[in-house]
């Protein structure tokens, strides 16, 4: 038996356009929820969770979900992405849990793009090459994620980074799943895929009793922030947006039913939320 303890960390913050954030809603409606800046931008937290489990016999294991947009970028990149910092916060949470890199055990990627999986990567140091921030992590991922960024679509390849699949494959660390399940973490977690933003994206379920709220679900950028419960809403970065509707509806309907909570990765305010609704008509309650 083990209890498991649920700690959402900052990562690195973004100014994105707050008009491909909502893709299909008017600024007038969308304002309300992320209000602009002069560039027409809004705020964006890229939240990871930590999972800190605690065995009967003593042992501990630390799980990370997603690692955020980290500090790889260079200047000039940095400053086109909207990214605040230049250190690497994500870093900086942990320390502040007692945790350095070499403590996390395994790291689960929902996808490989950059504001998700960035945070893998030391902070950019010129004239040095990217490198591993996490040096004895296994990193999950799913094999349609895997398979897009190693030969990702003319649409999507500026949200990938080149050199990270080689560096994943060469660590030797590297987890790729299918099922709902992965030997790595067991049968307290568990695996949904959907692929209306990106191919594969793989958002992870954690068991928790009853007691301590039930289980939570790591919704990724099926359901960014707590406005995007709404089901018609979509990002204009979503590759297959009515796919996307159809899969965020069912998955919402199994979150009521269950008593499931949702962890957002991208909503600087709301952390954690449940979802109240039927009939395709969801909220964060």
């Amino acid at each position: 038996m083990s209890t498991r303890t649920l700690i959402p960390l900052a990562g690195n913050t973004q100014k994105l356009d707050g008009g491909a954030m909502f893709g299909n809603a008017p600024r007038a409606v969308w304002e309300k929820w992320a209000p602009p800046d002069a560039g027409n931008r809004i705020d964006l937290a890229c939240r990871c969770l930590l999972v800190r489990e605690t065995h009967a016999d003593g042992r501990v294991r630390h799980v990370l979900l997603e690692t955020g947009i980290g500090a790889f970028f260079e200047p000039k990149l940095r400053e086109r992405y909207g990214v605040n910092e230049t250190r690497h916060v994500l870093i900086d949470s942990l320390a502040q849990q007692g945790l350095a890199p070499a403590d996390i055990d395994v790291i689960v990627i929902s996808h490989l793009h950059f504001d998700h999986a960035g945070g893998l990567l030391n902070a950019w140091r010129e004239g040095e090459p990217l490198s591993l921030a996490f040096p004895r992590a296994q990193v999950v991922v799913s094999k349609k994620a895997w398979e897009r960024a190693c030969k990702p679509h003319a649409r999507d390849r500026a949200s990938y980074i080149p050199e990270l699949p080689k560096l994943l494959d060469a660590s030797g660390r590297l987890v790729i799943v299918e099922g709902a399940h992965s030997r790595v973490l067991g049968d307290g977690y568990r695996f949904h895929y959907s692929d209306g933003h990106t191919p594969g994206l793989l958002l992870t379920e954690v068991a928790l009793p009853k007691d301590d709220g039930g289980p939570v679900l790591f919704a990724s950028d099926l359901i960014p922030g707590a406005a995007w419960v709404h089901v018609p809403l979509t990002m204009g970065y979503d590759r297959y947006p009515e796919l996307l509707i159809d899969e965020k509806a069912a998955l919402l309907a199994d979150c009521v039913a269950r008593g499931v909570r949702l962890c957002f990765t991208h909503d600087p305010l709301v952390a954690l939320a449940g979802v109240a609704g039927d009939n395709g008509r969801y909220r964060a309650a």
